[in-house]
């Protein structure tokens, strides 16, 4: 097997994991993983990504806190939301979104369960670990970028070790809450979190995967 084949079969078999089993990753496995992320490109070499990681029972607290929050608050991002999702992009969302609550046995007219799928994200999907992903402010545009490397390594890295992952921009939806809990500085911005531990294998929101779009939709070959 090539170097290639290794990297595609991880990419292939990575998934969002939307229900994890209690048990603690080893600290070590967790310290490879954040340490094989920082390996991505980033501009000039910043690498802007910071991460606080948290264990049991730590996250619990977090988890416990972190919903009650957003139970009661709207959200308080440090980034602005995207302006509108449309054509492919909406289309894709939706998919998803239906894959889901079908995995889990919510029928589309079910607003109340809908919303109780869309709470999961605050309490982690049950995760024993969640990765608060920070970056300088004054980088600005290209920090967050470059975060957005660091999650991709910080994914397959994970997935390589047998670890599972769910990367949640909702986390960052309530980022003034998540600096007072994490006494995170107004000179960073929160991009991100990862929710990551082991697979719940028998759950039925991990019984579906997403699929991709097809290269004619990505690239645009020119020959000039």
């Amino acid at each position: 097997m090539t170097a290639f084949d290794t990297l595609t079969d991880i990419l292939d078999s990575r998934y969002s994991c939307r229900a994890f089993r209690p048990d603690p990753v080893p600290r070590e496995t967790v310290e490879r993983i954040v340490t094989a992320a920082g390996r991505v490109p980033s501009w000039c070499n910043a690498q802007p990504w910071q991460a606080i990681v948290t264990a049991p029972p730590e996250t619990d607290r977090f988890r416990e806190a972190l919903f009650a929050h957003a139970s009661a608050n709207s959200s308080e991002p440090d980034l602005d939301w995207p302006k509108q999702y449309t054509g492919p992009y909406q289309e894709r969302r939706r998919t998803c979104g239906w894959q889901l609550y079908e995995a889990v046995g919510i029928e589309k007219s079910d607003r109340a369960g809908r919303t109780a799928q869309m709470m999961e994200n605050f309490r982690l999907f049950g995760a024993p670990h969640v990765a608060i992903l920070t970056s300088e402010a004054d980088l600005g545009t290209y920090g967050v970028m470059d975060c957005g490397g660091f999650i991709t390594g910080f994914c397959l890295a994970a997935q390589a070790l047998g670890v599972a992952t769910i990367p949640q921009a909702a986390i960052a939806g309530h980022g003034g809450f998540v600096h007072d809990f994490f006494d995170i500085p107004d000179t960073r911005l929160v991009i991100a979190a990862i929710s990551f531990g082991y697979e719940d294998a028998d759950h039925p929101a991990n019984a579906f995967r997403t699929t991709r779009a097809p290269l004619d939709e990505v690239l645009d070959w020119r020959t000039g």
